[in-house]
């Protein structure tokens, strides 16, 4: 029987709400748990929409948290493609696209990012796309296949994860890629000028063009349809669609219009939170991509738009919800699979905070592991092709301490013994 003395009100039916509700049950809570998603479908992961359910390789029903019966068998109370308008503190209540009031005594704001969108004509045709959303991986599916099938040609405009996965899914597909980037490198803003190049030469191996220097400055069509997409050097693509992937925004808006204190986007934007993931509101949280959490380990506040941040933030929620001490301090990390390549990628190393890359292992055949160090310190990690070493790239980085950059670089010296020893 559910105890309805507390009531507490999860906005948004990601990985980090149903995580964080999962949570709440798991740690005794027997009050009422209310999750609300503006999407009609059941919480589910991101990353399948851009690997293995886009790609074919994985059903449909493997991207959700939990089947559907498990909500109700845990008294949990969905409210399925029902956006939330506003949020009253005063009041502490939720309102509804639909009008309903609910009433809450902790509130956990996951309500996740959106895509940046091309600011250039052309963007309503239908061959125009974007990647965030499961109904919109089930509609570029199709779009990708069709372009397998008739060697049609797809634009992306941005090299980051989800353009360079959508490429690899496009390629597997058949399709022809160019993909438009105004950095030199794919992925400069993550890996840097030093690692960019490993992802330029796999992706061209495999067929995609790139054209570096540049952005989109308009997509032509006719009858609705995409026919080119034009850049700002003067180039013009065919193309048969375009996938726009320049990023994505935290979804502020709710918060904002409650009066939650935010940070600046040149400082990445989202909901302000302490370590506790705890709003400038002591009864309002936030998890997930929305969230921009003061990090005790890195001391600043960071930002993580990933799977993992996700995955671990909402249950950190929840038991601060609780009243449990938690100080979210989890090592920022994501994956990526691209062709034959898989990665993890583990840190946070931004450009201009290191002064050293090192590699170990053999990048020309992308089986190695590179390192990013300032002052002899791991900042953060990306093993390619090389598994069961997270763990130990993480404990480089929490230990804060310097180490041989010689024996780091060393495939001969054991991972674990570079660790400094107390």
């Amino acid at each position: 029987m559910v105890d309805a003395d507390q009531t507490f009100v999860i906005v948004g039916g990601g990985l980090a709400g149903a995580r964080a509700a999962e949570t709440l049950r798991a740690e005794g809570f027997s009050g009422r748990v209310i999750l609300i998603g503006d999407e009609r479908d059941h919480p589910y992961e991101r990353p399948p929409l851009s690997k293995g359910y886009l790609t074919g390789k994985a059903e449909r029903e493997s991207v959700f948290v939990h089947e559907p019966a498990w909500y109700a068998r845990s008294d949990i109370e969905l409210h399925l493609g029902q956006p939330v308008t506003a949020v009253d503190r005063s009041r502490k209540t939720v309102t509804l696209g639909d009008g309903t009031t609910i009433q809450y005594d902790k509130l956990l704001l996951a309500t996740g990012a959106e895509p940046r969108r091309l600011e250039i004509p052309g963007t309503e045709l239908a061959g125009v796309h974007h990647l965030r959303r499961l109904a919109h991986a089930d509609r570029l599916q199709g779009v990708l296949a069709a372009l397998g099938r008739d060697n049609g040609h797809l634009v992306i405009a941005g090299a980051g994860w989800i353009g360079l996965e959508v490429a690899a899914a496009a390629r597997g597909y058949g399709a022809e890629v160019t993909v438009v980037e105004p950095a030199p490198t794919p992925l400069h803003q993550v890996v840097g000028p030093e690692l960019g190049q490993v992802f330029t030469d796999l992706h061209a191996r495999h067929g995609v063009r790139f054209h570096f220097g540049a952005r989109l400055t308009g997509i032509t069509g006719q009858d609705g349809m995409v026919l080119a997409a034009r850049t700002d050097d003067g180039e013009e693509h065919p193309a048969h669609a375009v996938l726009a992937a320049v990023g994505a925004a935290p979804r502020t808006a709710l918060a904002e219009s409650a009066g939650l204190a935010l940070v600046d986007r040149e400082h990445g934007g989202g909901i302000a939170v302490d370590a506790s993931l705890r709003t400038s509101d002591p009864d309002v949280y936030a998890a997930g991509d929305v969230a921009a959490a003061l990090h005790p380990l890195f001391r600043t506040r960071l930002r993580v738009e990933h799977w993992a941040n996700a995955l671990n933030g909402g249950p950190a929620a929840a038991r601060a919800m609780l009243g449990r001490e938690v100080s979210y301090d989890r090592v920022p990390y994501f994956f990526s699979d691209q062709y034959d390549l898989g990665l993890e990628y583990s840190g946070w190393a931004p450009p201009g905070s290191y002064d050293q890359v090192v590699l170990r292992g053999d990048v020309a055949r992308r089986e190695f592991i590179a390192f990013w160090l300032k002052d002899r310190r791991v900042l953060a990690g990306m093993n390619a092709n090389v598994w069961d070493v997270t763990d130990t790239v993480q404990a480089l980085i929490r230990s804060g301490e310097p180490v041989d950059p010689e024996a780091l670089a060393d495939p001969g010296t054991p991972l674990d013994t570079v660790l400094p020893r107390a």
